[in-house]
């Protein structure tokens, strides 16, 4: 039973990771929304998991790093608006 449950958390894993490909390049999702992120990060955790099951070893450390880049999609800092010249002038 266990064996199944692995099983289907890997095939999980792949349809939400080719999802999240599939609508990025769509035009449906941007490499910036929280649901890409979110994606990849829960598909890389399926992945992790079906494949240390397997010894997998290299996929393991494959998808180690891309959940370590879709946390840091998902958690970085806010990037700072750039001050143009038209809101500098329309300072008080």
């Amino acid at each position: 039973m266990l064996k199944l449950a692995i099983e289907v958390i890997g095939w999980t894993a792949a349809t939400m990771m080719l999802s999240a490909y599939m609508l990025l390049t769509a035009g449906k999702l941007s490499s910036r929304s929280s649901t890409y992120q979110w994606l990849n990060v829960l598909a890389s955790a399926g992945f992790i998991l079906n494949s240390g099951w397997n010894g997998a070893y290299p996929s393991v450390f494959l998808n180690l790093v891309w959940m370590a880049i879709g946390l840091y999609g998902v958690f970085r800092p806010p990037k700072a608006q750039p001050t143009t010249i038209a809101n500098v002038n329309s300072l008080p």
